[in-house]
């Protein structure tokens, strides 16, 4: 079962250990032109399966979306075909920006 993380475990996490946690944008282009938490990789829902190359296996990836249930599909889409440290952003972008970055913008 894919693990739900809060943004303020997932931003410890990150301080603590930062080359070991991949954060994984499954937005849409548009949207992460308007906000998005850096360093981030930026793949499409729709894309993820043509670039899983580009998401590594030896790292923690965490999923997120804007609120996050585009990035609980992609989680458990990620972890049945075997990878194995996989997490979802609860709450997404819009909840990191309202509990850890408020320089990230909200968006409707």
């Amino acid at each position: 079962m894919v693990e739900e993380l809060s943004p303020r475990e997932v931003a410890s996490r990150l301080r603590q250990r930062p080359p070991s946690i991949l954060l994984l944008d499954v937005r849409e282009p548009d949207e992460r032109q308007y906000a998005r938490i850096d360093p981030s990789l930026h793949v499409p829902m729709s894309d993820v399966p043509r670039h899983l190359p580009r998401i590594p296996r030896d790292r923690t990836i965490v999923v997120y979306c804007h609120h996050g249930s585009r990035s609980a599909l992609v989680a458990g889409y990620l972890e049945s075909i075997g990878y194995e440290s996989i997490a979802n952003l609860s709450g997404g972008i819009d909840a990191w920006s309202a509990e850890v970055d408020p320089s990230v913008a909200r968006y409707r």
